[in-house]
Formats: C-alpha cells, structure tokens, sequence
C-alpha cells in the first residue's frame, strides 16, 4: 500500500512521523479499515430502523453473555487502581503541563471532543505527550508566567477520534486514514515502552461505541497491534465511553469484548443526551426540555448511570462518573453557587457507587477528590459495592417523556449562541472553550444544535407563548452573528461567518447529519496537498 503525507512538516513533526510509526498506521490500516467502513454502515442501517419505529432493545443474541456470572474483566492496570478524580483536556503544551500537575488521578488526553483536529493540534498533541514521558515539557505564555512539570503526576489516557473521523493529513492508497487509527498508533508506537519504563501503560478512552462489535473492532486491533510492537497482550487497556444510547444497551458485552484490555465504563453524559436526539428526534416523545433541565437526575438518564454502575461491579469494573464542566469565576457568589453544584452532582455519584468521576478545569479537582474521599476513604475503589438491587428494563433507558421541565426562548437563544460561538472558536483550533463559566466542547455544542433542530422539526411550544419556528430561530441567529462580529475584520469576521452558516447546515435542514465535526473537518480543516508542497 502507497501511503503519503499530506500534512506540511512543522518543527520536530518528524520525531513522531518516523518512517516505522508510518508503516505500522499503514499496517493498521490494511488491517482493519475494511471492517471499520462495515461497522459504519451498520451505524447508518441501525438509524434507519429506528426512523420507522424499531426502537432498541438488549439483544436475545448475547443473553448469554448477560446471565454467565463468571466472567470478569482484567484486574486494574498500574495507575489506574485509582481513578477517583480525572482531569479532561486538550494534549496542547498548557494543558498538559497543568493536567498533569493538576493533583487528579488521571488525566484523559482528549483528541476528540476537546481538540480541533487541525493537523498541528493532532502531530504536535503527540508531540507534547512524548516530550511529557521525557519531562523535557515546559511552557511560557505572553504574559512570561512559566509552567514546567512537578514531582507526582496524573496517569496518562489519550482518547482517540471516533471511528466516523477521518485523518486528511495521511492519506494511504489515495484516500485519507482513520483518525482513530492515526491517534492511537502513534501514541502506541511512541509512547507504549516509555509508559510500561514509568510503571504504568497504554491506556485509553474508546468514544462514541455504539456496540459490542465496534468494541470487538477495537479489542482485534490492540491484540494485532501488541503482537506487531512485542508488546505483553494485555498491556494495552480501554475505558470505554458508554455515550450512545445503543451501547448502553451492550454494557456487558462491551466489557466482555474488551475484557483483557478492559478498564471499565464512563457514562459520558453529553454525548449520551445528543446520541438521544439524534437517533430520535423525529418523535414527539422524545424532546427534550432546555439543555439545563436535563439533569442527571432525570429518570432516563439515572436508570443509564445506575446500570453502568451495576454492569461494572459485576464484572470486576471501574464505572467513571460524568463532567463536572464549571469554569470557576472571579465572582465569589458564582463560585460559591456553582461549586455546591459540583459537589452535589459528585455526592450523587459517588453515593450511587461510582469509583471516581471527571472534571474539565483543574480548580475543581479538590471538590471532586473531598467528595470522593469522603466515600472512599483509604479505598482505592468501590468495586465491592454490586448494586444488585438496581433493575433497569429497555422502557427505562428510553423513558424520554418523563423528563420535567420546558422548553423556553431563553433555552433557545443559549443553544443557538454556544453552538455559533463554540463552531466559530472550534474553527479557529480551539476545541475546548470557556463560555459563561463552563467549558464546552464538541459534544455540547452537539446538544445545542440538534435541540434546535428537534425543536424546530416538532414546532415546539415555548414555555412564554409561541412556539419554535424557522422566523425566530434564523432571527436570534443573525443577532448572535452580529454580537460576535461586532469588531471583527477580514479573516476573523469570515471564520464566524462561516460558523453560522455550519449551525444553518446542521440545525435548519430537513434531516439532521449526524455530526457537525465530519462536514466541517472535511470542507474547513485539514491539510490538502498545496500545504505539504508549500512546507516543502
């Protein structure tokens, strides 16, 4: 096969594109793109049964599966006993230097929903993790404050882009390669010994799964790629980010799939509540009230977090509570309101037996770890707590119409302005981005626009009067354009422009796409071949 790299080759990219990490990507790809292509179709056929009323159940085909009580997953790898607090972020210099330094247990490397895929974020977050191994990272800003790394650090889980991205920047055979591929590769290729020399491992965050045969995809590649690297089998281990509502019905058989490799569960609640209206969004019991109202607390989404909990313990699981996304602010009253949030939303996880759970900023990572200790005590886990009374049926986990609460012009105009602020930075190569005191990323900006969308296709009412209609969805759109541009020229003005015409795309259309990241990569990001001449 004829690889070539498309991406230009800025400083130092040629330590992580050696001519061996390229042929393993390209060895990977030859292996397993075929099937990778195949599970996507599937996605697509599995959407349109449910366009005609075939909603999801637990598969009769794996009951097996679900009743063998002997099986259970690998014991917890090195660094991973404890995962009572994770930090969640971009792998740019900053945030790997603060993550790490930050006093969570883990830090989740996010090239996912926290990093614009621009071929610089991608090669230069590889770039960045190396050089954390070899603490040779520091960083100064503009300001001349230095970040340089400290003694105890976080264990280090680099999450993957989903297997519905792809990677422009290397392109096999005439056609770009999977960025899942490419950003587990390279980690694994660089950054396996360097780990297993610093007593712990590769390990990793698998996205968006929508079943236990994409986990199978993924299990396949990590025994392929340890016997090619001579690497331990089962050095390699997976928490998997149950944030679909297709794999929440596939828990055990995920975990079963990957139980070698496997480090447990996540209930990855923004994507969870998009994977929702994306799947259903065309049925009148299944929209949902503003962003804000749908808390986890709302019965659909505690009976998904009650069964993560008791499908881990089972099985001998880490289960990894959700995000705690609050920015803390310079207004004391702010943070003292928001920070009794966190701690009331880290109670409940940790009360319902969750073995640690995330946050996006490192000033949260104290409430977090109280929280936790509080529970745990010296206790690594709560592995012994089995939940064996919780009973959890399919009605449950699509229990939608149960949620309280409304629908309102003010939920409205915030799902319209997250998504054209968040799109607009997201296009200028931030992937996670501070607005109103919570940190948003790709996911919510997901949310946002599909509630639009579901709104508008239903013409909901709104809790003043009126209802949601094209007239006042367009109207609020220009205003928030012409609140961000005010003061804007030239490129700036462009990018934002060009922001509004992605949530227009994405919310307003007859059908809802499926991801707003796959068009806008394909037709904004990404290097082409006039790039890679010019770097050359």
């Amino acid at each position: 096969m004829r690889y070539e790299i498309i991406g230009p080759l800025a400083e130092r990219f040629d330590e992580v594109l050696t001519p061996d990490a390229l042929e393993f990507l390209v060895t990977l790809d030859s292996e397993f793109a075929a099937r990778r292509v195949a599970l996507l179709d599937t996605r697509r056929a599995r959407r349109d049964r449910y366009a005609t009323g075939q909603f999801p159940d637990f598969l009769p085909e794996t009951a097996g599966v679900r009743a063998d009580p002997t099986w259970q997953v690998a014991p917890p790898a090195p660094g991973l006993e404890d995962r009572r607090v994770e930090i969640t972020g971009p792998p740019d210099r900053k945030m790997t230097i603060n993550a790490l330094n930050s006093g969570a247990k883990v830090w989740l490397a996010d090239f996912e929903d926290a990093t614009t895929p621009t071929w610089h974020n991608v090669i230069g977050g590889q770039l960045n993790l190396i050089d954390a191994l070899d603490r040779r990272i520091d960083f100064t800003d503009p300001r001349g404050k230095r970040y340089a790394l400290g003694e105890e650090l976080a264990t280090i889980v680099v999450r993957p882009r989903g297997w519905h991205l792809v990677e422009k920047g290397i392109v096999v055979d005439g056609r770009p390669i999977s960025a899942s591929l490419v950003d587990f590769g390279l980690y694994l290729f660089h950054c396996a010994r360097r780990q297993l020399a610093a007593g712990a491992g590769p390990y990793f965050y698998l996205p968006k799964l929508e079943g236990h045969r994409e986990a199978r995809l993924w299990n396949d590649i990590f025994v392929f790629a340890q016997h090619y690297l001579r690497l331990p089998q089962g050095t390699i281990r997976a928490t998997t980010l149950i944030e679909t509502i297709t794999a929440a019905f596939e828990m055990e058989e995920i975990l079963y799939e990957l139980r070698e490799h496997s480090a447990g569960l996540n209930a990855g609640r923004w994507d969870y509540i998009f994977s929702i209206i994306k799947n259903f969004g065309q049925w009148p019991d299944f929209v949902l009230p503003d962003r804000a109202e749908v808390t986890m607390a709302v019965p659909f989404m505690r009976a998904y977090t009650e069964l993560l909990v008791q499908t881990c313990h089972r099985r001998g699981a880490h289960a990894i509570g959700g995000m705690a996304a609050f920015v803390p602010s310079r207004d004391p009253q702010v943070n003292e309101t928001a920070l009794a949030r966190v701690r009331a939303d880290k109670q409940r996880e940790a009360g319902d037996g969750f073995d640690g759970s995330w946050v996006a900023h490192p000033g949260l990572v104290d409430t977090c770890r109280e929280v936790f200790d509080a529970v745990l005590g010296e206790r690594p886990h709560q592995l012994d707590r089995r939940r064996d009374e919780v009973a959890v049926a399919a009605a449950d986990l699509l229990s939608v119409d149960k949620t309280p609460g409304q629908v309102t012009e003010a939920g409205l105009r915030s799902n319209i302005a997250v998504a054209l602020r968040y799109i607009d930075a997201w296009l200028g190569g931030a992937g996670a981005v501070a607005l109103w005191n919570l940190m948003e990323d790709a996911a919510t900006a997901e949310i946002a626009r599909c509630q639009v969308w579901q709104w508008l296709h239903h013409a909901t009412p709104l809790a003043g009067g009126g209802c949601v209609t094209e007239e006042l969805v367009r109207s609020m759109l220009t205003e928030e354009l012409a609140a961000l541009t005010e003061g804007r020229e030239g490129a700036e003005r462009e990018r934002a422009e060009q922001a509004a015409r992605i949530v227009e795309e994405t919310a307003l259309g007859e059908d809802l796409p499926s991801f707003f990241t796959t068009p806008a990569y394909a037709r904004h990001l990404g290097p082409r071949r006039k790039d890679a001449a010019a770097a050359r």
